[in-house]
């Protein structure tokens, strides 16, 4: 149904599951999730179970990566500190070669998955 200028009515039940849809995006639930969630509530079911389970394993997922970028964090702290005594110790105008000394540590070292460094890399270009 459309108002006289055009512009579309929505019933106030739609409404209420936009939001309701905007939230639990907002809050990490993906599309596929919540339209499982729905089809059970459409057909008259309960899912409260299964969104309590899933905002756990949200939860979870989400101090799994708070863990990794606080280890990420102490990493680049201490290759920084690293970098500085380098630098200090590298004449004027020469190369002090950061990056390769990046790229000759040992690959354990890096104890983040490579996507987390780019997730950081992207946040900090914003």
């Amino acid at each position: 149904m459309r108002t006289d200028n055009g512009y579309r009515c929505y019933s106030p039940d739609c409404v209420a599951r936009v939001r309701l849809i905007r939230a639990a995006l907002s809050i990490g639930f993906t599309l596929d999730e919540l339209a499982k969630i729905l089809k059970i509530r459409d057909a008259g079911g309960a899912p409260c179970h299964k969104v309590r389970d899933l905002a756990i394993s949200k939860l979870a997922g989400l101090e799994q990566h708070i863990r990794q970028l606080a280890l990420l964090r102490d990493q680049l702290r201490n290759l920084l500190k690293s970098w500085d005594r380098l630098l200090e110790e590298t004449p004027q105008h020469q190369p002090a070669g950061l990056l390769e000394m990046l790229a000759a540590a040992p690959a354990k070292a890096r104890i983040l998955p490579a996507h987390l460094y780019a997730a950081v890399t992207r946040e900090t270009r914003r």
